[in-house]
């Protein structure tokens, strides 16, 4: 588990971080060439990046020849959960229902019309937030 205060990457190592979960390992070159379709980066940015996430814990090295290999220590879905759970601590106050309740859009139909045709309507997430 990641040590730093914040364990959500800014997004620049995020962008790196997917590049590697794509690939699973590479060296920097590698990821580079992944994170230059969305955004394009000079080799030692991304070399730095990679060094920093390296430091904090969020991937592990080992050296091929002249170069360093990377590998994420952590998987999407834990990157993931903990993005989750410092939204909800820091916009919700730790409570899973109040965001439920922040994403849920309903659509515009009287309640009787709702309640007449029998059918209850699964909550969806307003696409303007994503």
């Amino acid at each position: 588990m990641p040590k730093s205060a914040r364990d959500v990457p800014p997004p620049l190592e995020l962008l790196c971080l997917k590049a590697l979960w794509t690939i699973q390992e590479g060296n920097v070159k590698e990821v580079q060439r992944i994170v230059a379709e969305t955004r394009p980066l000079a080799y030692t940015t991304i070399m730095t990046v990679l060094d920093r996430l390296t430091r904090k814990g969020k991937l592990a090295r080992h050296k091929v020849g002249r170069a360093f290999v990377y590998s994420p220590q952590a998987s999407r879905d834990a990157m993931r959960r903990l993005a989750i759970r410092e939204l909800l601590e820091s916009f919700f106050d730790g409570s899973q229902e109040e965001l439920i309740r922040f994403l849920e859009v309903r659509e515009e139909q009287p309640a009787a019309a709702a309640a007449a045709a029998g059918a209850e309507e699964a909550p969806r997430i307003d696409p303007v937030l994503l």
